[in-house]
């Protein structure tokens, strides 16, 4: 499969309320087709979020905001095989820290390892990030039960 040069093809969901921030790596191809976050119906995110918050998710832009969630991923812009995490180079960031003044974001998760040592590596930022496990389905050692444990923490 061939690298491409891609650029991050949609904007952060947050308003001036967003007190926590959820970060990806990059969106797959699915979800960059769908243009929104965990948008391939493998991915658990959404069916975790739901079942954490107790509710049905109609619109996931307007759940996130109601419930004062910011998301967007690490990187902006790489170079990426289809939508292999294992495969990113060549990265440049989001402004995560012009994000966070502009919000009262005070805790920040990073889904999975790769937008963890991203984060870690790449982002110059006034807060640290808090690992998740990854929500992809390729992260099929981890049940559904397990994940909703595991993100738990955002309820806090």
């Amino acid at each position: 499969m061939e690298y491409e040069a891609v650029v991050h093809p949609f904007e952060p969901v947050y308003d001036n309320t967003s007190k926590v921030l959820i970060l990806g790596s990059f969106p797959s191809v699915i979800s960059r087709k769908n243009a929104f976050y965990y948008g391939n119906p493998a991915n658990r995110f959404w069916k975790i979020m739901a079942l954490l918050f107790e509710e049905e998710i109609h619109d996931k832009k307007q759940f996130c905001l109601d419930h004062h969630i910011a998301l967007w991923d690490v990187i902006n812009t790489c170079s990426i095989q289809g939508s292999s995490d294992a495969s990113i180079q060549d990265v440049s960031v989001n402004d995560i820290e012009g994000l966070i003044q502009k919000t009262q974001i005070k805790k920040i998760f990073t889904t999975g390892r790769k937008a963890t040592d991203l984060y870690n590596k790449h982002v110059q930022c006034c807060l640290p990030c808090t690992y998740l496990p990854s929500t992809s389905g390729a992260n099929a050692s981890m049940h559904l039960e397990d994940l909703v444990d595991a993100y738990r923490i955002l309820l806090e």
